[in-house]
């Protein structure tokens, strides 16, 4: 296996063509490897072999197309398309349940998959964030499926993805990673085929530690970040402006402060706290009051809102307001469990309209202009580069009440005639 992959003859199946899968599969292909790209929604396989990427990304579409092009990147719906491959790149999303228990479904099934195509000797690497021990878990379940022994028939690692949407190639290349392998010759093959692209350090464990180790460091930013909305709250009460004590706390050399706002979203930090702590023997208080705290965040700014509006006299029930974005972070199209679209759900049904623009994602308004003309409040949801230049004197004329409310901290200098509250701005 060792040869094939120095030699970049291994042939490569990835499954799951979502944000992290389609740009690990154009970065392997662009290396030189086959990969066929495994993908149940067809439409979405249809768009990935015209060339087209289904996602938003810097540089996604140029990749792909010379991935494409250069014959060694193609998506199927057929597992038979995968069968015999030497690699096993699993990439499958692992959402909650709605009791904030983890949904391994999607793993399991594709788990299922590789186990049914794959041959004896083959390597096969989870990015997909889990719970820990997981991945012995699941290398005893094609052990049940195959007849083979972990470690002796195959290779099985936990390599969890460590980028972000809007810089996902340019981490690809220069983040860290860890291998979390079964075996130690497991994380040595895992280490040696993402060597043919990786230019960041690389680490090797066993993938119980890698699996925690991906838990740790989102749970890391989401507590703190928990910590930064109760800073927010206290400069409410105080009626000081929290970003510019974050600023200012933030030039001590040992101590670096996140920033507040509507909420957190994305894929990773609301769920991976409550995947760290799902198989403990024991509750974590501190862990699930920060989750709780950052949950809670839309409903805060809906109150700023339902503020504003009573003091200029406009009944909530009458209101127009208009939502701008709705990803969960700016310039990208990713709006997995966006706070925006829980705040959203939050004053449906309290005011009399919500419509909604976001130039990555769509919206019921096609522009700026048509979601605030006539409104009575603008609500920035989402910190896209755009949303900081706007002329407000301009979008101010076209509504009916100028409310401003930026849970985003887009707006450094409140625009004049407008009533502006901000998530974490005490001080208007």
């Amino acid at each position: 296996m060792l040869d094939r992959i120095e030699n970049r003859s291994a042939e490569i199946a990835v499954i799951g063509l979502g944000y992290i899968g389609l740009p690990t599969a154009i970065m392997f292909a662009n290396a030189g490897f086959r990969v066929t790209g495994y993908e149940i929604r067809k439409e979405v396989v249809e768009k990935i072999n015209s060339g087209k990427a289904h996602i938003v990304e810097p540089e996604i579409d140029s990749l792909l197309k010379r991935a494409i092009e250069n014959g060694n990147l193609r998506a199927t719906s057929d597992p038979e398309d995968i069968r015999g491959k030497d690699v096993y790149i699993i990439c499958v999303q692992t959402p909650l349940k709605d009791d904030k228990t983890p949904d391994l479904s999607y793993l399991e099934n594709a788990v299922k998959t590789v186990a049914n195509t794959m041959k004896k000797g083959s390597l096969i690497i989870i990015e997909s964030t889990v719970p820990p021990l997981t991945t012995v878990k699941m290398a005893t379940l094609i052990e049940e499926l195959t007849g083979f022994k972990a470690g002796r028939d195959f290779h099985m690692v936990h390599a969890p993805e460590r980028v972000m949407p809007g810089r996902i190639f340019k981490e690809l290349v220069y983040n860290s990673r860890i291998f979390g392998g079964i075996t130690p010759e497991s994380a040595e093959l895992a280490e040696s085929l993402y060597r043919t692209f990786v230019k960041g350090q690389t680490f090797k464990t066993s993938s119980t530690v890698s699996e925690v180790v991906k838990l740790m460091e989102n749970t890391f930013r989401d507590v703190n970040i928990a910590l930064a909305n109760e800073f927010a709250f206290l400069a409410h009460q105080y009626e000081i402006d929290v970003f510019e004590a974050i600023e200012l706390a933030n030039t001590h050399p040992r101590v670096r402060i996140h920033s507040p706002g509507i909420g957190v979203g994305g894929h990773c930090l609301p769920k991976d706290p409550h995947l760290l702590v799902w198989p403990a023997e024991r509750d974590f208080g501190l862990i699930r009051l920060a989750r709780e705290i950052n949950d809670s965040m839309p409903l805060f700014t809906k109150d700023l809102l339902f503020s504003a509006l009573r003091e200029l006299n406009v009944p909530p029930e009458d209101a127009v307001v208009a939502v701008l974005g709705l990803a969960y972070k700016g310039d990208s199209d990713d709006t997995r469990n966006s706070p925006a679209l829980a705040f959203i759900g939050a004053i449906e049904g309290d005011v009399a309209e919500v419509r909604t623009h976001d130039p990555f994602v769509g919206g019921s308004a096609g522009s700026v202009e048509e979601a605030v003309e006539g409104a009575d409040a603008v609500v920035i949801a989402t910190d896209h580069t755009v949303f900081k230049s706007l002329d407000w004197k301009k979008l101010g004329r076209l509504m009916r009440t100028r409310i401003l409310i930026d849970g985003r901290h887009v707006v450094e200098e409140p625009p004049k005639s407008f009533l502006f509250r901000g998530v974490g701005r005490g001080e208007y």
